[in-house]
């Protein structure tokens, strides 16, 4: 029993690491990829509007930020699927989007990572 419970205490300690570990790298590529235009903090609008809060919003929607006729009027809503569609090719999803010179992000597990710190970021 005494070596049942050890191993079910290192298997969690083991754990807890990698979940800090992914939040970690969705900052990372999220840092990589997107911070020279948006950021996370509330309000922050930079060439790219606020992502604060952005999981499960519409369109539009950041106040304080003159968004392209593409994106204001509020037709797409942020979930997983139209963020995994949109990081990867934001053309295909709102053409005449000002999100230029940026085309898109091919590695699946790089938009995956940002999706799921982007949700974090409430």
């Amino acid at each position: 029993m005494k070596s049942i419970l050890s191993l079910a205490l290192a298997c969690m300690a083991a754990s807890t690491p990698a979940v800090a570990q992914g939040a970690k790298d969705g900052q990372t590529v999220f840092n990589n990829a997107c911070r020279t235009c948006h950021s996370v903090k509330d309000g922050d609008n930079r060439l790219g509007p606020s992502l604060r809060g952005v999981a499960g919003r519409k369109s539009g929607a950041s106040a304080g930020y003159d968004y392209s006729n593409a994106l204001k009027d509020g037709s797409l809503t942020w979930d997983d699927a139209t963020l995994e569609k949109f990081i990867e090719n934001p053309d295909a999803v709102a053409p005449g989007h000002n999100m230029k010179p940026y085309t898109g992000l091919s590695n699946a597990d790089d938009r995956k990572q940002i999706i799921t710190y982007l949700k974090e970021q409430k």
